[in-house]
């Protein structure tokens, strides 16, 4: 069983900055894929940043140059630092894992920006 957790949401003023993490527990071996998606209300998921094992990044046109997702020492560790951030960036982010596939997935994470 594969278990994602994130933290690191919270409350922010425009312009401000936030780092999220995702530790991904259990039967993680193989994943080689990790990354971020986020769900506005009222909006589909949308993939915001996924990074694979070689260390290669994807990231949505919107976020490119404010956000960076980064992988840690240990291969099941993400973390996304998030500057700049705009009042369209609020939505609930998912941590998501798995080998080639984003397969499993966390419980997600609110982000707030206010103007």
């Amino acid at each position: 069983q594969v278990q994602l957790v994130e933290s690191g949401g919270g409350l922010v003023q425009a312009g401000g900055s936030l780092r999220l993490s995702c530790t991904a527990s259990g039967s993680t071996f193989g994943f080689n894929t990790m990354g971020w998606y986020r769900q506005a209300p009222g909006k589909q998921r949308e993939m915001v940043a996924a990074i694979n094992s070689g260390g290669s990044t994807n990231y949505v046109d919107s976020v490119k140059g404010r956000f960076t997702i980064s992988r840690g020492n240990a291969t099941n560790i993400a973390t996304l630092q998030m500057n700049s951030l705009k009042p369209e960036d609020t939505a609930v982010y998912y941590c998501a894992a798995g080998r080639y596939i984003l397969t499993y997935w966390g419980k997600g994470t609110l982000v707030t920006v206010s103007s």
